[in-house]
């Protein structure tokens, strides 16, 4: 018996593409069950940052490498870790196998907390946590995606226009879903939730009823 299928413990995978509303999700569902959470995408952005400030140039693989062996994660204030650069610089390492595999141990052992947790990112329910019970796949179109993701930047004051966004929206979605380590995709028995018309309260709901049927189940 796997430690994500353990009695007493739950483990919720939470995957999807950027400004999906997967976060905002992971997070409510962390809440309502009393259980940790991680943004496994802070963990990326992490490694990016790092290179960014040794002054790598992000595409250098073993530099990557180098830096996912040895980062500290309470050195970076979550400030300087969002942000349309760092965002667009963490996809770029994210296709590494090197900064993949670098990562998968720091997920595992999170994901094995003795009560179980929940973990959102782009592979979790298809490789971090495949045995995870509750698995969902959050989407959305991607104008609306772009639209999301506008309107939080101009929010933190950054000059950004809704065409950039998307067209980033749409080059991040190709490498995530293009990479040949561990692709943006939905598990086979992840259930697929569509926020694009949804509201944060109706996606909440609609998340905890799927935790709620896998449970069941």
């Amino acid at each position: 018996m796997s430690a994500a299928t353990r009695p007493g413990r739950l483990v919720i995978a939470v995957d999807g593409p950027a400004a999906s509303g997967k976060g905002t999700l992971a997070r409510r569902l962390a809440v309502h069950y009393g259980l940790p959470y991680l943004d496994t995408g802070l963990l990326y952005r992490m490694v990016a940052r790092a290179m960014l400030d040794a002054g790598h140039d992000i595409h250098d693989a073993i530099a990557a490498e180098q830096v996912v062996n040895s980062f500290d994660e309470t050195a970076f204030p979550e400030e300087r870790l969002r942000g349309r650069e760092i965002g667009e610089a963490a996809s770029v390492v994210a296709a590494m196998p090197a900064v993949r595999a670098g990562l998968l141990t720091r997920q595992r052992r999170f994901a094995a907390q003795a009560g179980g947790a929940v973990l959102d990112g782009r592979d979790i329910g298809t490789v971090i946590c495949p045995e995870a019970p509750a698995k969902l796949f959050v989407t959305a179109t991607p104008e609306v995606r772009a639209a999301r993701r506008h309107k939080e930047l101009v929010g933190r004051g950054e000059a950004v226009t809704l065409d950039g966004i998307l067209a980033d929206i749409r080059r991040r979605d190709a490498r995530d879903s293009g990479r040949s380590d561990a692709p943006l995709k939905a598990a086979e028995d992840a259930v697929v939730l569509d926020t694009s018309a949804l509201t944060v309260e109706e996606a909440a709901s609609a998340a905890i009823g799927i935790v709620e049927g896998r449970r069941a189940a």
